[in-house]
């Protein structure tokens, strides 16, 4: 009997069980079983829970469908740049397989679902420009005064129909499992954009928006240590009073203004040229604003102060509260 069918035997009688038990029972070595759940896993037959050092397999339930029509070559190159889909059981699929899962689940014509999520990227591409999104305007729209000098995002947190983008997905499971490497996979994924906007801005300093919500790994100390910027750092704190209010519990804008007003301070005292304040997502964009405005005020900048967040709302400045 093959290897790979005595593991589908064991499982099929004993439900699950981890790859020292299927080595134990199958009498060959570690590695010879891994090298066979690897194959298993791929090809769908099995599916596995926990992470190392305690994981467990057991025969997949749903193993996924092929597509019944190949796409044409443009579709495939888009959807692959651009999609992914996290499980309910916690497994990331990225591209063609993960868009054909999540029609499966919607139950969606495959094809005819992928053309129109390829015509609704590029909609919503129209608004990039090297990259960046411009959201300025929209701050100005949103506030009587507006302390930076620019806003950008590098996309938006989520598009019509289709639910949160590739960054959008990556940002919320990052900061919720605080899984390190999840967070290595997304800094690696936006490092090289904001390298960029540092050098055509010539940024001279950053500053990271700290967390409010306390977390045993925070994803904003992780880029920060990630992204080796040789620049200098604004100091800026979160002030907690009584209870922590993280912004995304309030769906007001003017709660999240209050908000803002009350927990952030500047407490740099030297001066600095251009500067590049850095945070997560941008909702209402209150906190940079209100962060920008204390620099403002305290003198501290000869040069622009330029905002960045990894994922932005679409329409106006929704508040983003998952993230």
């Amino acid at each position: 009997m093959k290897t790979s069918q005595a593991i589908r035997n064991y499982l099929q009688m004993h439900r699950q069980a981890t790859g020292k038990e299927l080595s134990d029972h199958l009498g060959i070595t570690d590695r010879a079983v891994r090298k066979q759940l690897s194959s298993l896993l791929e090809s769908g037959v099995l599916t596995k829970k926990g992470r190392p050092p305690t994981v467990y397999y057991q025969i997949n339930s749903n193993p996924p469908s092929q597509p019944h029509h190949s796409l044409p070559t443009h579709l495939t190159r888009v959807i692959s740049q651009n999609y992914l889909f996290i499980t309910p059981t916690g497994k990331k699929l990225t591209g063609i397989d993960g868009f054909l899962l999540w029609c499966e689940k919607q139950k969606l014509p495959f094809e005819k679902t992928a053309r129109e999520y390829v015509a609704m990227v590029n909609k919503f591409s129209k608004y990039k420009r090297q990259g960046l999104i411009n959201g300025l305007s929209k701050l100005k729209h949103t506030y009587l005064q507006v302390f930076l000098d620019n806003l950008y995002y590098l996309d938006f947190y989520s598009i019509d129909r289709f639910g949160k983008t590739k960054l959008g997905q990556l940002l919320l499971y990052a900061k919720q499992s605080q899984q390190t490497l999840l967070m290595t996979e997304l800094i690696d994924t936006i490092t090289p954009a904001i390298e960029r906007l540092i050098t055509s801005k010539n940024i001279t300093s950053v500053g990271f928006i700290p967390p409010t919500v306390k977390r045993q790994i925070q994803f904003m100390s992780v880029l920060k240590g990630r992204l080796h910027l040789k620049l200098r750092t604004i100091s800026i704190k979160k002030i907690v009073s009584d209870v922590a209010v993280p912004q995304k519990s309030l769906t007001r804008l003017t709660d999240r203004i209050e908000n803002a007003q009350h927990s952030i301070v500047v407490s740099e005292t030297s001066h600095h040229g251009n500067i590049l304040l850095i945070d997560d997502a941008v909702g209402s964009g209150a906190t940079l604003n209100e962060t920008a405005k204390q620099i403002r005020e305290k003198g501290i900048c000869d040069g622009k102060i330029i905002g960045l967040a990894i994922t932005g709302s679409f329409k106006g400045f929704d508040v983003i509260s998952e993230v």
